[in-house]
């Protein structure tokens, strides 16, 4: 599986803005997979900077945002990816075949304060440490 030359996984994060739920997203995997999947985040709209209250809300569980920035969705990115995670964007996300697909439907983060983006980002957290399971079940067997 993978098509990142190592034979990672590869995982792409999609939401409008890329700036909330898709940010969280990639930040958890790329920490709890520790580098053993390859991580990808997009929006078919994206802000011009990610939403202060999700910074807060990951830097209260060690995880820096600060430096990301969003990024557009390419159909590239889709491609290279094994995995493509939809979060509201619609029929925005280009479809290719052989690709696994997930709608993750979660709350937008966006306008909220970081109270409000707190059950968000632990929601993504637990879907995360699932597609781990997933995604890496050897590897997951062998840290029990």
């Amino acid at each position: 599986m993978g098509t990142d030359p190592a034979g990672k996984p590869s995982v792409l994060f999609v939401c409008v803005h890329n700036a909330g739920r898709s940010q969280m997203a990639a930040a958890f995997l790329a920490s709890l997979s520790r580098g053993t999947v390859e991580v990808r985040s997009a929006g078919s709209q994206p802000a011009e900077k990610v939403n202060p209250a999700a910074v807060e809300a990951m830097a209260e569980v060690g995880i820096d945002l600060s430096a990301e920035v969003p990024k557009m969705l390419t159909a590239e990115a889709v491609k290279e990816s094994d995995v493509v995670i939809t979060m509201g964007c619609g029929d925005e996300c280009p479809v290719f075949p052989g690709k696994r697909y997930e709608d993750w439907e979660l709350e937008d983060p966006a306008g909220k304060g970081v109270d409000s983006v707190r059950p968000i980002r632990d929601e993504i957290k637990a879907r995360i440490e699932k597609l781990i399971t997933e995604l890496l079940p050897a590897q997951h067997a062998d840290a029990q």
